[in-house]
Order: C-alpha cells, then structure tokens, then sequence
C-alpha cells in the first residue's frame, strides 16, 4: 500500500512537473512572438540600410564617371593655349630681330609722271646738277602748270557769268553765293600759285633755281618734280613747319 501511495505521487509530481513545464513554454511562446517581431524589424531595417548603400554606391559611381570626363576636358582646355604662348614668343622674336637689324634705306624711287604730266627727269652719272637740260625740264613743267591754272581761272569766270541769276527764292540766292565764294577761294589760291610759278621761271632764268633759300643746299630734282615752286629743302621746310605750329599753339 505505500509503495502504491509512493507511485501515486511520484506520478501526480511528474505530471504536475510536466504541466508546470507546457505552462512554462506557453508563456515563453506567449512572450517570444514580440521578441521574434523585434528581431524581424532589425533585420529588415539592416536589409533597407544595405540596399540603401548599395543604391548610394552605385549613385557615386554614376556621378564619379562624368566627373572624370569633366577632368579630362578641362586638360584639353589647359593643353590648347600652349601653342598660342609660342606663337607669341615667336612674334616677340621676330620684332626683337627686327629692332636688332639695321634699318635699310628706302631708295627714292622717281615718280612716274611730273605736275605737267610730263616723263620724269632721268640723271646721267656725273652729270652738273640743274644744268640747261634741267633747266629746259623744268620751264616746261612750271609753264604748263600756269596754263592749267590760267585755264581754269577763265572756265569759272565763264562759269559764273552764265549761271548768275536773281532767284527769287532767298535759299536759292544763298546757295549760289556760297558756291561762288569756295570758287572764288580756289581761285585766290591758284591766284597766289601762278604768283610763285611766275617768280619760279625768274630763278630758272637767273640760274638761282633749285637752291634752298635758307641753308643753300640742293633742292633735288625729285622734290622739284614733285612741287616745282619749293624754294626749301625738306630739313628746313620740316623746321619752318615745326615754328609755325608752336606759334599757332
């Protein structure tokens, strides 16, 4: 009997064991659910981070790439004004080299017609300077200069005498007079030219012509062709010019 009553209870603490065990386990199953949840989440949230670098990742990559194009570009631009630096060394050279030769003189070269229109003068090698050929040269070059301008003198006077008339209108009146007084100047001037080229002919005739007034060089015979009525050198005319600017200023 009492080892019927110690098997009784050996059986009723087992089974009290075990019901206090699957008690045990519905409770942790109970528990473990939110826990399970939590390490889900974690896992989730791991899982969005590492497909969220990988995305960045391959953003980088995508906007490294141009980057690098964008740099190599910029060494072509560098790379192109190089040959422009040597083109400019090379023009500084050249006007270094310049400088450092000897300025050649420029030969005067004669002209191919005179004032007349006349052939220019052509020099024999030892030739007397404003000898009677010379001389004979320039008479005709002066001459027929004065009958030019005396030509021209009669054709505006003619001018003015067959277009003068009483307009009726005053604008008309004032644009004719202001048409014959610029004739009237040119003609003052041509005027005060057949003067000198008159005064020109005495010297050829007295032998003084082509001499400078001034200094008593020769003249040349290109200046004379060039204006037949100079009575100054160039130096002297450039010095008589450089007075009378500093007197107007």
């Amino acid at each position: 009997m009492a080892a019927a009553k110690k098997k009784a209870a050996t059986k009723k603490a087992v089974k009290k064991s075990t019901v206090k065990k699957a008690a045990v386990k519905k409770k942790a199953l109970k528990k473990s659910p939110p826990a399970t949840k939590k390490a889900v989440a974690k896992k989730k949230s791991i899982k969005k981070a590492v497909a969220k670098k990988s995305v960045t990742k391959k953003a980088a990559t995508k906007k490294v790439a141009p980057k690098k194009t964008a740099v190599k570009k910029k060494a072509t631009t560098v790379k192109t004004p190089a040959p422009v630096m040597k083109k400019q060394r090379t023009v500084t050279t050249a006007k270094a080299e310049k400088k450092a030769a000897p300025a050649k003189r420029v030969a005067i070269t004669a002209p191919t017609t005179t004032q007349g229109g006349f052939p220019p003068y052509i020099e024999k090698k030892g030739e007397e300077y404003m000898n009677e050929a010379q001389r004979a040269h320039f008479v005709r070059i002066l001459e027929a200069w004065k009958t030019e301008l005396m030509e021209e003198v009669d054709r505006t006077v003619h001018h003015m005498q067959d277009e003068a008339a009483n307009f009726p209108d005053p604008n008309d009146r004032a644009s004719q007079e202001s048409e014959f007084a610029l004739e009237l100047r040119a003609r003052d001037r041509e005027r005060k030219l057949i003067k000198k080229i008159d005064e020109s002919i005495g010297h050829l005739e007295s032998e003084d012509y082509g001499y400078c007034n001034i200094c008593g060089i020769e003249i040349g015979i290109r200046r004379l062709e060039a204006r037949p009525t100079a009575s100054l050198c160039i130096d002297c005319k450039t010095l008589d010019e450089i007075r009378e600017k500093q007197i107007r200023g």
